[in-house]
């Protein structure tokens, strides 16, 4: 079955510097667009980043625009968020999310950035 499995959260000071991984398997992976999500408390879940199966068009919402890069290894089955220059407004639960149609989700990973 389709399996998502988010990791490298954890605190941070502002300013720093943390890449997520999101490990997949269940399906065939370089055939599908993967996204980024975040979900700060009480907030709805946002849309971060997305890259197409190739790699060839990423696009990134307008506050992380810049800080952070999507980036896939189709060989490890794995899609990275390298998010650079953090702020505490980047304090979230982080998943990763395919859509097969049918919407996938990890468990999610908690980023903190906090002085």
């Amino acid at each position: 079955q389709v399996q998502l499995a988010e990791s490298g959260g954890g605190l941070v000071q502002p300013g720093g510097s943390l890449r997520l991984s999101c490990a997949a398997s269940g399906f065939t992976f370089s055939d599908y667009v993967m996204r980024w999500y975040r979900q700060a408390p009480g907030k709805e879940r946002e849309l971060v980043a997305r890259i197409t199966g190739a790699s060839d068009s990423t696009n990134y919402a307008d506050s992380v625009k810049g800080r952070f890069t999507i980036s896939r290894d189709n060989a490890k089955n794995t899609v990275y968020l390298q998010m650079n220059s953090l702020k505490p407004e980047d304090t979230a639960v982080y998943y990763c999310n395919a859509l097969l149609p049918f919407a996938y989700w990890g468990q999610g990973t908690q980023v903190t950035v906090s002085s």
